[in-house]
């Protein structure tokens, strides 16, 4: 199967036409292919490689119609087919979760040894064989990105009549990042002659300068409050960095970065951190020691996953968004973030979410939409979410919400768009979010009635205990568990006789 068209399309083409890259066949009684890129789905994602898309690409760049740039192209990218083919026989990615625990358990056999180890070889040898996946899909997906800017070079080549036949894009380095413009160099240096003159520098903006280096000596600006080099690019962001102890506001969007520097965990007064249309695959783990941070832009990237532990350090974060990525789950953690009003996740190939997401009481605007074929239900603790106002579940494959749906009474804005929705039913969904809240507030309290019923009968029935104390701590405990839920319900204007009937019954 065809790398991620999204993130490299030039290389989705050209392998796609490879005769020795088509599918293989499942061996008998075995499972069939998998996607190295993308999770296993039992439907088509909309994301698949189409033929508009392809033409979209063709129409872009013209010459990819030409047999002899074709076959330039897949000699540049032999490689990728052998790396491809290793990786299926591997396995796929495992989740990062599981890559984390398996590297501190390797850590601390490693610092045990000589001595006597708590962990069983068998259990070390399966953590250390987790670990070493992960690296080679790291360093797959390295090869991917350079492969694709192989390819692009290739392209050039053959734009400006280059001999193809004796290049494969691999010697060939741009011209342009020779240097900076003069006008932007003079600007950088009287910034920096500002500084080391003593005079307060607390704002340095370089937006859209074609800067492609930042200077070192960038992280001695004492006083610096706010960094934007904004729309540049940079390929790297220099370790010095970590010592702005004042920096607030940090912006890096769109320009060429892979990584972060671990330093960034030392701006333990930043608040604003914008990393948005860069190329990175990854945040630093680091990045959860920024405690101050309440709002964190890491979208459009290529991340996979995000920081274990994110959610228990950056407590005061207000606003994420990670629009645009690989997403295939949000780790657990992000639970803790008591202090989130917005998250944003759509557009990536999410699978779940965390069952306890219920807890991020201060959460006001969530969207989750175009997730595609692999977003398939919310947990049940989504009824907890009981401020949030604006919701967007558009093109997944839900088939039902939640039955604590109905509890989301602040609701104001909801889009079920492009979901095979059976619960609610589409008639409901129609009307609006008002009658969807509704429609499942009356399901979720028929539920409870139900459950009680049976209950009761369970109590009255000759073979149960029929002793006051038990049929006391029943009712308490039934009585503890929705009264919260009816109160609002109880003290609604607009009832039917079902409903007058339940008031006579409380």
């Amino acid at each position: 199967m065809d790398p991620a068209p999204q993130a490299h399309p030039i290389l989705s083409y050209v392998l796609s036409r490879l005769p020795t890259l088509a599918k293989t066949r499942p061996a008998a009684g075995g499972g069939g292919d998998f996607d190295i890129e993308q999770p296993p789905v039992h439907t088509p994602s909309p994301r698949t490689p189409s033929t508009a898309g392809e033409f979209e690409l063709v129409e872009r760049m013209p010459g990819l119609r030409h047999p002899s740039v074709l076959r330039a192209m897949t000699r540049a990218v032999a490689d990728v087919s052998a790396a491809r083919s290793a990786l299926q026989v591997l396995g796929p990615r495992p989740d990062h979760e599981l890559v984390d625990s398996s590297r501190a358990i390797v850590a601390a056999a490693d610092a045990e040894a000589g001595g006597s180890r708590r962990v069983p070889e068998g259990d070390l040898e399966a953590c250390r064989a987790v670990v070493r996946l992960e690296e080679t899909h790291d360093a797959y997906e390295a090869l991917l990105q350079e492969a694709e800017g192989r390819l692009e070079a290739v392209y050039r080549s053959a734009m400006e009549g280059k001999d193809l036949e004796e290049s494969d894009g691999r010697d060939e380095s741009p011209a342009a990042a020779a240097g900076d413009d003069a006008a932007v160099q003079e600007e950088v240096i009287a910034v920096l002659r500002q500084a080391e003159e003593g005079k307060p520098v607390e704002s340095v903006r370089l937006v859209d300068r074609q800067l492609c280096h930042l200077p070192e000596a960038f992280g001695r600006i004492q006083g610096l409050r706010v960094l934007d080099v904004s729309r540049n690019q940079l390929e790297v962001i220099p370790d010095a960095i970590g010592g702005l102890d004042h920096l607030e506001e940090l912006r890096l969007a769109s320009n060429a970065l892979i990584s972060l520097p671990d330093s960034i965990g030392l701006l333990l007064n930043l608040r604003i951190l914008n990393v948005g249309s860069n190329r990175l695959r990854s945040l630093p783990d680091s990045i959860s020691k920024c405690r101050s941070l309440i709002e964190l832009d890491a979208s459009y990237n290529g991340l996979a996953y995000l920081p274990t532990n994110i959610g228990y350090e950056l407590v005061n974060l207000r606003k994420l968004w990670v629009h645009m990525n690989k997403l295939r789950s949000l780790p657990s953690s992000i639970c803790e973030m008591r202090s989130l009003y917005l998250l944003d996740a759509h557009f990536n190939e999410l699978c779940g979410l965390p069952s306890a997401i219920g807890k991020l009481s201060s959460l006001e605007i969530l969207n989750l939409s175009s997730n595609f074929s692999d977003l398939k239900d919310l947990p049940a603790s989504f009824g907890d979410l009981l401020n949030l106002r604006e919701l967007d579940l558009s093109n997944n494959q839900i088939h039902a919400l939640p039955d604590s749906f109905g509890r989301l009474d602040k609701l104001e804005k909801l889009n079920l768009e492009q979901n095979p929705l059976s619960m609610p039913p589409m008639e409901i969904v129609s009307k609006g979010v008002d009658a969807v809240k509704e429609y499942m507030l009356q399901r979720w309290l028929d539920i409870l009635l139900e459950e009680e019923r049976k209950s009761i009968a369970a109590a009255e029935s000759p073979q149960a205990p029929t002793t006051p104390s038990a049929w006391l701590a029943r009712s308490v405990s039934w009585v503890s568990d929705v009264s919260g839920s009816l109160v609002g319900y109880l003290s609604g204007e607009n009832k039917t006789e079902k409903d007058a009937y339940l008031d006579q019954q409380y």
